[in-house]
């Protein structure tokens, strides 16, 4: 398992979900789909990736 950093290649707005699924040995594409259909539930997605956003560095290279 990687540490949790937000990639600088593979993202598609902040690079959380890439992160997550780099640290977990998922598919980015399953953490975004999953991230989406949370979307649909309530609960505080949007403050959890805003949250992480700003926790998780940047991966250097």
């Amino acid at each position: 398992m990687t540490t949790l950093t937000r990639p600088q290649d593979r993202k598609m707005i902040a690079g959380v979900c890439a992160g997550l699924a780099a640290r977990y040995g998922w598919k980015a594409s399953t953490v975004r789909w999953a991230f989406v259909l949370s979307c649909l539930l309530p609960g505080p997605q949007f403050l959890i990736y805003l949250v992480l956003w700003v926790m998780m560095p940047k991966r250097p290279y």
